[in-house]
């Protein structure tokens, strides 16, 4: 029999900054990822605290930019590897009253310190954007792929992860513990993505799912060393390649790519740049939503030492330190769950 403190089901984001919180606080724990959720792993890994269609702040993006950051630094060092790609998003605007938009946005104090008060010009050729730019300060991009990757393999170095599927019927829950096939632990975290629709601990919670498709493109002309937001985002990943992502699917919870997407995508492309440009991949993943926009953090209704922590929908590289370290200090020392991530939200 192994015995840890806990079990982590899931290697997305959430699982990774809840493992690191464990690690930081020397405990004990064991991870089970079969890899069938990818919405970590085909996202862009953007940090950008504002809202770009409408201008408007991030929930707690301050507190959580403060938090997340340093934790990617010590993960690069931990990995070996470079994680945090320091990167402005320029917001393309469609028209003089958007650039009036933004200006009345930027004078706003939630948003003074997020939003450039400097009008960029386009100095691209190959950019149509007649009205110039907004910079998002603070922003930039962390390699979600590189890091679900790599710490897989230190999980793996270190005797901590199985690639087995978890078999929900074969957990035994008792009131100081529980235990999995030969593991005894006294707790359990589900950090599972949109994977938690089949988990009967916690599918009674609104995780909607919103499928999303990507492109991967080679635009050798483009030259852009700036993340552009417009009806899509381009972002740089370097060696001519950009990624082009999203688009938006509430019905379809496969992880099939589409033709329908793929065209969606590559006009939306053609309206922003004139250059020529191939497609050198496409993936899809299902982003684990709520319809509140907030995450799910908690434990079970029942079962105090079985806990969920999801939803964090598109912002899981600014979200998921701050989340972790919530249901971390939840469970080790009784602190309350900030009430808007809190699962007992949906209990009344």
């Amino acid at each position: 029999m192994k015995e840890v403190d806990y079990i982590v089901v899931g290697c997305g984001l959430a699982g990774i900054a809840f493992c690191e919180q464990l690690r930081a606080s020397n405990r004990s724990f064991v991870v089970f990822d079969n890899q069938s959720q990818h919405s970590s792993q085909v996202a862009a890994g953007l940090y950008n605290p504002v809202i770009l269609k409408r201008f408007t702040k991030v929930w707690n993006a301050k507190s959580q930019l403060a938090l997340a950051l340093p934790k990617y630094k010590l993960l690069e060092t931990l990995l070996n590897i470079k994680l945090d790609y320091k990167l402005p998003v320029y917001r393309k605007f469609a028209s003089i009253e958007e650039q009036n938009e933004w200006f009345i946005a930027s004078d706003k104090p939630v948003l003074s310190d997020f939003l450039s008060t400097k009008l960029i010009q386009n100095t691209n050729s190959y950019i149509r954007a007649d009205y110039g730019f907004g910079e998002v300060l603070h922003s930039g991009r962390i390699r979600t792929t590189q890091l679900v990757k790599s710490y897989k393999n230190y999980l793996q170095d270190n005797g901590m992860i199985s690639e087995d599927r978890f078999q929900y019927e074969l957990l035994e829950v008792f009131p100081d513990g529980i235990q999995y096939k030969n593991i005894a632990s006294k707790h359990i975290v589900f950090a599972e993505g949109y994977g938690l629709s089949n988990n009967p601990f916690f599918n009674h919670l609104p995780l909607n799912g919103t499928k999303g498709e990507m492109l991967t493109i080679k635009a050798p002309d483009l030259k852009m060393n700036f993340i552009l937001k417009s009806s899509v985002f381009i972002v740089p990943l370097g060696d001519d390649l950009y990624w082009i992502g999203a688009t938006y699917e509430r019905k379809d919870k496969t992880h099939n790519t589409s033709e329908k997407a793929r065209e969606e995508l590559i006009e939306k492309v053609k309206q922003i740049i004139s250059c020529s440009f191939e497609v050198v991949n496409q993936v899809a993943g299902i982003r684990p939503t709520t319809k509140d926009r907030r995450p799910l953090v908690g434990s079970h209704p029942e079962h105090k030492n079985v806990f969920v922590l999801n939803g964090l929908g598109t912002r899981g590289v600014m979200i998921s330190p701050y989340v972790a370290e919530q249901l971390f200090k939840h469970i080790e020392s009784g602190d309350e769950l900030d009430s808007e991530i809190d699962i007992r939200r949906f209990q009344h």
